[in-house]
């Protein structure tokens, strides 16, 4: 039987363990219990007033005026009993958390998130559910790993796996959710994550498909029909749609800018009235964005109705968003880059005759857009193959995603949208690469428990025989407070009468910490070390050496 301690410490390796893949499956299916109910939530809500979700088309003109405006007000009514704090909720605050606190996201955050979620997505508001659903994600898998004190590191991969899950669980989309983690999230490739990740995201699909069925929002585009004769068009394409997307994250960060002195209620009720007034114009711009591509793909040859479409649905998700209405991003995009691939391949048609199909230019807008404004071309890639269940469109699509990108990032140099709101709103979520290589690693693997300990002086034999495999560790009382320290013996010649030797006061450092930590504790100094304690900080579990911090740097190992 594995003891709990051993459980721990393993998880504090920086190496793929079962005891990981375990915590990754339950914490998978917590998250994906948590974005179940938030979904059941918002659709039986929506099942009160509407025919079909997300299609506030069969609401009357004035109903879809006065329903963003009652969703503001309850939104305003909770923030209010929580007095307007823990507004920071969605990708940007988990981005944020990751960052700064391993991925433990506060209970009120999220409590704020599902509220803000649910009534944002039910009340016709132009957001999409990634955003709750990566947040709600992240906080019921991290939340595992926090109240069983597992280390800091673990505790981040939870976070991950918890969003993987959530994104499946939403979507049913498994390869997308992980590529999502690893691209927009994590922004890195690590083997001891990607293996739970996966995990997580299965776990999320399967949950999900057992509740909800096996379906996804984009499987009625049909067929695409696309050549390589139209490779012409998808590179003019990706340049439309690569120019779109800057602009679109720059009118999103201008928006954020302009509007952060203004009080919440001002914000809300703002968000409120243009999304009512444009709803009352054009209904199909309200919602995700399901209803604004059934619209457009009918309509697909009425260019009047498209770029109506477009403006109103462009506008009314810049503005929602940018003025803090609690919701995700990535739905309203996929939205807009359908009716923007449809609307592009309408505009190029005026230079170069032919008949294009509107499922075709949709799924495509989708990816190209999706791409350019999360700067995740993967992500983008899979996310729409998996939508419309449709192989045939990678092709295609990786050539509009390729030109898409480079338009936006090597010409207009646009980052990723969520990058560009972190720095807006001064939330940190870049590290130096030193303390980002060190928090993949807990204390636990690697502090040295070998050590002897004196309560009282050592004498000079016992100084000369300590080596650094085992440390001499002396423990004292100053002002009824327990100190360690670590006697360094810099010249051990057995010829030396009185070898020079040096004290280091060890800094406590609790058993969850990485070796960021040891190592942000010991850089001033450059020298010394860090004692591990676990629930009593006077009492030594092992201790970590700043020399072995630059040993695991420079070898990969202390």
């Amino acid at each position: 039987m594995v003891s709990f301690s051993a459980f721990r410490k393993q998880l504090a390796s920086p190496q793929l363990s079962w005891q990981l893949c375990l915590l990754a499956i339950v914490g998978g299916f917590a998250a994906a219990m948590f974005i179940v109910l938030f979904t059941f939530t918002i659709k039986s809500i929506q099942g009160l007033y509407l025919n079909n979700y997300d299609n506030y088309t069969s609401l009357d003109a004035l109903s879809r005026f006065d329903l963003p405006i009652i969703g503001a007000l309850v939104i305003l009514f909770f923030s209010w009993l929580t007095g307007y704090k823990y507004q920071r909720t969605g990708i940007p605050f988990v981005l944020h958390r990751l960052k700064v606190a391993y991925g433990a996201i506060p209970f009120r955050n999220t409590f704020h998130q599902f509220i803000g979620g649910v009534v944002s997505l039910s009340t016709g508001f132009s957001v999409g559910k990634e955003g709750p659903v990566v947040h709600l994600g992240a906080a019921a898998s991290s939340f595992i790993g926090v109240k069983l004190a597992l280390p800091n590191n673990s505790i981040r991969t939870l976070c991950a796996c918890g969003i993987a899950a959530g994104i499946a669980a939403s979507f049913n989309t498994p390869i997308a959710a992980v590529l999502f983690v690893m691209e927009v999230i994590l922004r890195e490739y690590d083997m001891q994550m990607f293996i739970p990740i996966m995990l997580a995201a299965i776990m999320g699909s399967i949950v999900t498909s057992s509740v909800f069925g096996a379906t996804r929002d984009y499987e009625f585009i049909s067929q695409i029909a696309l050549t390589h004769h139209d490779f012409l068009i998808l590179i003019l394409l990706g340049l439309l749609l690569g120019v779109f997307a800057s602009t679109f994250n720059h009118i999103i960060v201008f928006t954020i800018k302009r509007s952060e002195k203004l009080h919440i209620f001002t914000r809300l009720m703002l968000a409120a009235l243009i999304t009512g007034s444009l709803g009352y114009l054009v209904p199909q711009a309200m919602g995700t964005g399901i209803s604004a591509v059934a619209f457009s793909m009918e309509n697909h040859d009425q260019i009047i109705f498209i770029a109506s479409l477009l403006a109103a649905k462009l506008l009314m998700t810049v503005l929602v968003i940018g003025l803090g209405m609690p919701g995700g991003l990535v739905g309203p995009i996929i939205g807009i880059g359908a009716v923007s691939g449809i609307f592009g391949a309408l505009v190029i048609g005026f230079v170069i005759p032919g008949n294009y199909a509107g499922s075709d230019f949709a799924l495509i807008g989708m990816a190209g857009f999706m791409a350019a404004t999360l700067n995740a071309p993967l992500a983008a890639l899979l996310t729409v193959v998996e939508l419309s269940n449709q192989l045939e469109i990678m092709l295609p699509a990786m050539i509009v995603i390729a030109t898409a990108c480079l338009i936006s990032g090597q010409l207009f140099k646009t980052r990723s949208v969520f990058a560009m709101q972190l720095d807006i709103q001064n939330l940190v979520y870049r590290k130096p690469p030193i303390e980002t290589a060190l928090q993949r690693v807990g204390v636990l693997s690697q502090m040295n428990t070998n050590f002897i300990l004196h309560t009282q002086e050592p004498n000079h034999e016992a100084l000369l025989s300590s080596s650094n495999n085992n440390p001499l560790i002396l423990k004292t009382e100053e002002n009824n407070n327990v100190v360690y320290q670590w006697i360094e013996v810099k010249n051990k010649s057995s010829s030396a009468i009185n070898a020079p030797y040096c004290y280091h006061n060890l800094q406590p450092l609790f058993s969850q910490a990485t070796l960021a930590e040891a190592y942000l504790l010991l850089l001033h100094q450059r020298n010394g070390g860090v004692y591990i304690y676990d629930k009593d900080s006077d009492d030594i579990l092992g201790i970590i050496t700043f020399d072995q911090i630059k040993n695991y740097l420079l070898q990969g190992k202390v």
